[in-house]
């Protein structure tokens, strides 16, 4: 059926959103919208006869084994118990700094960020573990809740990010390079997110006020450090070191990190039948969830270029003067709309068919693109009024605390991020020096 690209683009991208607004899954939202796309731009039952041949062939690919391996390496330290045991020995580590279990949840999201790839279970264990302690001991609920929320959302972009395999990906590019250049930004946000919050607390002390002092000193105040947290930095070693000098695939270095768990996990006694089930069992919920938005995405891309839609999309973009910088704050602006009222994998399936072609023709940097890509959808987590991490928050947080409190929590570490990715933007080689490094 011949029929203009606008009108395409408005039957099914139209459609899609408006499934998803009204509640349907990702993937069933997806699977409605490329069989409307097949039955007008593939001839009817012919191509609906096609659907199930591509849906098999966009998940039977060998480059989604870095996502099932990774969200079972995490889920493995979670269910055993040993992704805890850091939370205590950074707590031991830290003292004599103002606002210190605000930095204590910083440092310890950066290191379960390093293990678990998960924003969620980020936020909820740190929101479980350490919120009730802050607020009864006075701390402002900015200082509390903040810092908690906005750590979570590192573990999109520390490797072994589960999101990032995933874009990589859907985009067909180097998953090695997306997950080492995730590193610095990361890493960046997590020391502006300390100096932020040393120096609320330096100008204000009322905010965090000070606790009584770890009591212990010399080794006894080290050792839970060795014995507890730097055990954990071995996977992290085998998962990017092995990737970095090219020891291993991002296929291998995932399952050499599964081993390193499991390891680790029996060298403290916590290994378990049970706890390797239950492991075994969220990992399969997630990756079930994960094949049928992948399979709906893919899909949904080639039905767009059959009929026309993103050429159409492109032909319009290439009509205006766009350098790389110009558009590359367009289509994150795009995202940061996007990220108010929408979920992350929805927001790559809807603007990665589009954000890629324009990207080559402009001689982009994809690794570049898909980094800020990474950062847009962490600020996203944290945008209100829908930001996931602010629903999180709100389910560990004791009933007392309103979601306009959250929210105000949340807008210091939004400005933080957002600086972060002016930098990236204006800075495209901080992206992209590690990755560099590899070839």
């Amino acid at each position: 059926m011949v029929m203009e690209w606008y009108w395409a683009l408005s039957l099914l991208l139209g459609g899609a959103v408006f499934l998803l607004v009204l509640g349907l899954p990702v993937a069933f939202a997806f699977f409605a919208a490329n069989m409307v796309g097949a039955w007008f731009f593939l001839r009817g039952e012919i191509g609906l006869s096609l659907m199930p041949i591509e849906y098999t062939l966009a998940i039977a690919q060998y480059t989604l084994v870095p996502v099932a391996l990774f969200i079972l390496m995490g889920e493995i330290l979670f269910q055993t118990g040993v992704a805890f045991r850091s939370i205590n020995a950074i707590d031991k580590l830290i003292s004599g700094v103002p606002g210190r279990l605000s930095i204590v949840s910083i440092a310890g999201g950066a290191v379960f960020s390093s293990l678990s790839g998960s924003t969620i279970a980020n936020t909820a264990i740190l929101g479980n573990l350490l919120l009730p302690d802050m607020l009864k001991r006075g701390y402002h609920p900015s200082l509390a809740l903040g810092p908690i929320m906005a750590v979570g959302g590192i573990a999109m972009l520390i490797p072994p990010s589960s999101l990032a395999v995933l874009l990589a990906s859907l985009a067909e590019r180097s998953i090695t390079d997306l997950l080492i250049a995730g590193v610095l930004p990361g890493l960046m946000m997590s020391v502006l997110f300390v100096v932020y919050v040393l120096v609320r607390c330096k100008l204000n002390p009322a905010l965090a006020p000070q606790t009584e002092e770890i009591k212990e000193r010399g080794w006894n105040r080290w050792r839970p450090f060795f014995v507890d947290v730097l055990p954990l930095f071995i996977i992290f070693a085998v998962v990017v070191g092995s990737i970095f000098l090219r020891i291993a695939a991002p296929e291998e270095a995932a399952a050499l990190g599964c081993l390193a768990a499991v390891g680790i996990s029996a060298a403290y006694g916590k290994l378990s039948l049970t706890s390797l089930m239950r492991a075994m069992r969220e990992t399969a919920k997630i990756n079930v969830m994960l094949l049928f938005i992948i399979a709906g995405s893919l899909t949904f891309s080639q039905v767009l270029q059959v009929s026309g839609a993103t050429s159409g999309v492109l032909a319009a973009i290439s009509s205006v003067e766009f350098t790389q910088l110009t558009a590359m704050a367009v289509m994150m602006l795009l995202l940061l709309f996007l990220g108010c009222f929408m979920d992350q994998i929805s927001m790559i399936l809807l603007t990665l068919p589009f954000f890629l072609p324009i990207a080559d023709s402009l001689g982009m940097n994809s690794t570049w693109l898909m980094v800020m890509m990474l950062i847009s959808m962490e600020i996203s987590l944290l945008t209100p009024p829908f930001g996931l991490l602010l629903f999180v928050m709100k389910g560990v947080a004791p009933k007392e605390i309103r979601i306009t409190q959250i929210y105000r929590a949340a807008i210091p570490f939004i400005l933080l991020e957002l600086f972060v990715m002016v930098i990236l933007i204006a800075y495209p080689k901080l992206a992209l020096w590690l990755p560099e490094m590899l070839h």
